[in-house]
């Protein structure tokens, strides 16, 4: 029986990375969801496509508003609400590839805990089946 229970945890296969298109659609496909596992490409693509956005967003801020680059402008706040859930729901998923609770983004409050969130961010997600697998 322990035979069975090896093969049947290590059942998970890990996922070929998505383009950056296939990632930020998947992002926003998965609006709120916070279950299942989100690959490292994914969750990094939607990083990158998000910076880009706020850049943008601060650009037409002080350019057509008159802003400047420390004042939060309109576009910048909307941009900001838009994308505040779905940044935290594929967060969530990439720390589930990790095998930790998304609930662990709280320790961004406590400031030097941010470090040890992006170390599970960064780092390579389990190549086994976790019990945040989605069947």
């Amino acid at each position: 029986q322990a035979e069975t229970q090896e093969v049947e945890k290590k059942t998970y296969m890990p996922q070929p990375p998505l383009s950056f298109n296939e990632a930020v659609g998947t992002c926003f496909r998965k609006y709120f969801d916070f279950t299942g596992r989100a690959r490292g490409s994914e969750y990094w693509y939607f990083f990158l496509f998000s910076f880009f956005l706020y850049i943008v967003a601060t650009i037409l801020d002080t350019s057509i508003f008159g802003y400047t680059w420390e004042d939060y402008g309109p576009l910048y706040i909307i941009t900001t609400l838009g994308l505040f859930i779905p940044s935290i729901s594929a967060a969530t998923r990439r720390l589930h590839d990790s095998g930790k609770s998304g609930w662990w983004q709280l320790l961004y409050f406590t400031i030097i805990g941010i470090f040890l969130v992006l170390y599970w961010l960064i780092r390579k997600g389990d190549a086994n089946k976790n019990s945040y697998d989605v069947n």
